[in-house]
């Protein structure tokens, strides 16, 4: 078993039952994500288009791929054929791009609504306040299915603070569940995924409800900033 492989073996000792794992292989090589899949991991997030193209192209095709990053309206296009999941739904813009591009080849595309609860200003997503307008929006879209919420904890050290931000995300998710499953084409989830938490605080967030984590640095080691 290589170290990636008994990092994962390790953190699934320690998600609850109800809690999905997306292995955060940004900036990585396919390599690496070979090693999880040999493990049984299908699910990989990544946040620029040109490199999940990349390795779109060169990895089994049965892998789930997620977009956790910041994504251009223009590059909407390159990935709605094979996405399974974009969950840093942050903008009208990007919703009307999302819809247009998904209804051009017939596509359902599944999204989280990205929403900013955190104190960092580098944060994006909607504000919790901007939701109603997205949800009408949403309402009338064909090709687009919203599966739940997806946000970030302030970047600190305080415990508290931390469970703020993932507390309110939960109570959005819960304000917002009937909404979601009545919203636009079928919801195939019981309930609204909540994805919070990586590598430092995932367990903070599993308790505050989380239903997904989003984990990095602790199964592939520090990224390599230098190639994005």
């Amino acid at each position: 078993m290589t170290a990636i492989q008994e990092h994962i073996a390790d953190i699934r000792a320690t998600l609850n039952a109800d809690v999905s794992l997306v292995c955060v292989s940004k900036f990585h090589p396919a390599e690496a994500i070979e090693e999880a899949y040999a493990v049984g991991e299908r699910d990989f997030g990544e946040s620029h288009v040109q490199e999940l193209l990349q390795k779109h192209e060169i990895l089994p095709q049965d892998i789930r791929w997620h977009m956790i990053g910041h994504l251009q309206t223009n590059k909407v296009r390159a990935i709605v054929p094979f996405i399974h999941l974009i969950q840093s739904v942050d903008s009208l813009h990007l919703i009307e791009a999302i819809q247009k591009e998904a209804a051009r080849i017939d596509r359902v595309i599944n999204i989280l609504i990205e929403v900013h609860v955190a104190k960092d200003e580098s944060k994006s997503g909607f504000a919790p306040e901007e939701l109603p307008e997205a949800m009408e929006l949403l309402h009338n879209t064909s090709h687009i299915r919203v599966l739940g919420f997806m946000g970030m904890a302030t970047l600190t050290d305080d415990e508290q603070e931390i469970r703020r931000c993932f507390s309110e995300l939960r109570q959005i998710a819960e304000t917002y569940s009937s909404i979601i499953r009545s919203n636009g084409t079928e919801n195939p989830e019981p309930r609204p995924i909540l994805s919070m938490g990586m590598s430092d605080d995932y367990r903070l967030a599993m308790e505050e409800g989380s239903t997904m984590v989003r984990i990095g640095s602790t199964i592939f080691g520090e990224r390599d900033y230098t190639k994005s």
